[in-house]
């Protein structure tokens, strides 16, 4: 039993030890690419930059207008995840509790269908209805962030809204609230380890995401982070060290996001893994 257990803890180890290799390999590589100057990059691309070139941030500042893809950025993704944890968690909450009758299994199946169809095939006819719309926009694009999320968060929400007991919900309404009053006041606090499971979720595709703003957003102003690394590296496809010096500037938000959150988040989730 002993050399089992060690066997499986050498292995557990060696997993994390490449894991861990496969992550700070490139963020090694990411982090002296965006500090060397032109003539370092000749050299040994792995090694130190002989000289710190600070310079190459505010020059990448400059040219992708940064703070402004920033703002948009951040703009998208709160909207996004406030919106969603608001509105998804709804839709769970209706499901979950009347899953036993015929239309509301329809509903939650055809909404789980969504999840097997691919972006690519409804993207003209989606950017031509808002286009028509008027959506083109960031407020267009939040509301299809929110809609596109909806399957994959409704099936976390009807997973977890089953472990609730539906005693709290009959207590309430014995007390004289209606469904209303009981979702807001009863149940919805209890959502706290689903809510922060979707809120990561959803903000990282959102923060993430490439190929939506992309066909959806036509004013260069409103573009996001990664849609500005698009156009700054096809400008200067040549220049790697401002171009690295972008894509770290990029991925902080998210890292400062995870070391300040990281407690509330693994605390979340332990407490999701217990049944109401």
């Amino acid at each position: 039993m002993d050399t089992a257990r060690r066997r499986s803890n050498w292995l557990v180890t060696g997993l994390l030890l490449v894991a861990s290799l496969a992550v700070l390999g490139p963020l090694y590589f990411t982090i002296i690419t965006a500090v060397k100057t032109k003539s370092d990059m000749r050299e040994n691309l792995w090694a130190p930059p002989s000289e710190w070139q600070w310079s190459n941030f505010t020059d990448a500042i400059e040219v992708t207008n940064f703070w402004q893809a920033l703002t948009n950025s951040l703009v998208i993704t709160l909207g996004v995840v406030v919106l969603a944890v608001l509105t998804n968690s709804l839709v769970g909450y209706a499901i979950a509790r009347n899953l036993h009758r015929r239309s509301f299994k329809v509903m939650f199946f055809y909404l789980l269908s969504a999840l097997f169809i691919p972006f690519p095939i409804v993207m003209l006819p989606l950017v031509k209805q808002m286009s028509a719309l008027g959506l083109d926009n960031i407020w267009g694009l939040i509301l299809l962030y929110v809609v596109y999320n909806l399957a994959f968060n409704t099936l976390l929400y009807t997973g977890y809204m089953q472990t609730i007991p539906v005693a709290l919900e009959e207590a309430a309404m014995l007390d004289g609230a209606g469904p209303w009053t009981t979702f807001w006041r009863v149940i919805f606090p209890l959502l706290t380890p689903i809510n922060a499971t979707v809120a990561i979720l959803t903000g990282l595709m959102t923060w993430n995401d490439f190929l939506l703003p992309l066909v959806i957003l036509s004013d260069s102003s409103q573009y996001t982070l990664p849609l500005s690394q698009y156009a700054f590296q096809g400008q200067f496809s040549t220049d790697y060290n401002l171009a690295f010096a972008s894509y770290l500037m990029a991925l902080t938000p998210m890292l400062v996001i995870y070391l300040f959150a990281q407690r509330w988040i693994i605390g979340g989730v332990a407490r999701g893994a217990v049944k109401q």
